[in-house]
């Protein structure tokens, strides 16, 4: 279970801190509700039942600043996850985004990133739904990366480029 302003990575949102905790009939029942809002964007909130395991698995701790850092030193190391056939490539990216693991997170990133500028070279782009995964992902990782490092979000990729330099 979380506490109260415990900040907290949900889905594909970013980091919330944890408003409240407090019970609310949205459905004609009594139901207790994480109550989120969103670290860079205070008009959302998000409702998430406690007992909703599905949903409350969305949710996770934030990397602290040593957790951060030990992930972006191994983040050369990490592997590639390029799928030719489209259909289980786009199944698999949005696998990877829902679950939120991030060092498949930084896999996908580094694939999209080469990817991208395999195809650069030969003038041509990188497909839409690649570029949403991609663009996705690196929301992710980069708002959490901000939060634990308490850096702005603009800083955090020149931050891994002279970390792992």
């Amino acid at each position: 279970m979380y506490s109260l302003n415990e900040a907290v990575v949900y889905a594909s949102y970013g980091v919330c801190i944890i408003e409240a905790i407090e019970t609310r009939d949205f459905s004609g029942e009594n139901i207790e509700y994480y109550v989120l809002r969103p670290v860079g964007d205070m008009k959302n909130k998000f409702y998430v039942p406690t007992s909703n395991g599905s949903l409350a698995e969305k949710m996770r701790r934030v990397y602290s600043k040593d957790e951060v850092e030990k992930l972006i030193d191994v983040m050369p190391d990490e592997g590639f996850i390029w799928i030719d056939n489209e259909i289980r490539r786009r199944e698999e990216y949005r696998n990877i985004i829902e679950s939120g693991d991030r060092h498949q997170l930084v896999q996908l990133i580094k694939t999209l990133y080469i990817r991208r500028n395999e195809l650069s070279r030969q003038n041509k782009k990188l497909r839409s739904a690649d570029e949403r995964f991609l663009s996705e992902a690196e929301n992710m990782l980069y708002d959490e990366f901000a939060y634990a490092l308490k850096i702005p979000r603009d800083e955090v990729i020149g931050y891994i480029k002279e970390r792992i330099a």
